[in-house]
């Protein structure tokens, strides 16, 4: 009888840890390590880069470092919604120049922070109101990072410096 009342006790605990957030009991460490053939559609450059999150226990903080390297002209990085292969709208901001076109080389830390919301647009773009959202997506594979680059003189997308919809890009594993 005894036996039968510790296994219905582990039963619950189980069961009771599966309901639980996902961010108390996944794991709070992603990556995603960057490059033009990741991008869609695959960018012709040398540039890569590496992105790191850690996420809080409670899953409400999220810090990052991004480095790139090999990049010239970095005007945005974000984290998007999307699954692999497939382009997805913005949800976190991670670096921004502030509107500064054609900057030149950069290589090192791009970006390190701490981030406790999501984008505003990501709510309707992404379905991410609170940071158990983007969470919940970066664990299911359906989230990526990407660089984006312009040299600031039209016309658009004519090679590494200067492909302002993205030019490296990793998926967050």
């Amino acid at each position: 009888m005894k036996r039968l009342f510790v296994t219905v006790i582990l039963l619950l605990v189980v069961f009771a840890m599966s309901a639980a957030p996902a961010s108390v009991q996944a794991s709070d460490n992603f990556t995603a390590i960057l490059s033009g053939g990741d991008e869609v559609p695959a960018r012709d450059t040398l540039a890569r880069g590496v992105a790191t999150f850690k996420w809080n226990k409670e899953g409400t903080e999220l810090r990052y470092t991004l480095i790139a390297a090999n990049i010239e002209n970095v005007v945005a990085a974000h984290i998007h919604c999307g699954a692999p292969g497939v382009n997805g709208p913005v949800g976190v901001t991670l670096y921004s120049s502030g509107g500064v076109l054609g900057a030149g080389r950069f290589d090192g830390v791009l970006a390190q922070a701490t981030k406790t919301a999501p984008d505003p647009a990501a709510a309707a773009a992404c379905d991410w109101v609170t940071m158990a959202d983007v969470f919940n997506a970066m664990q299911s594979g359906n989230t990526y990072v990407n660089v984006h680059t312009n040299d600031g003189v039209a016309p658009t997308n004519t090679g590494a410096g200067d492909f302002p919809g993205g030019e490296i890009r990793g998926q967050v594993q």
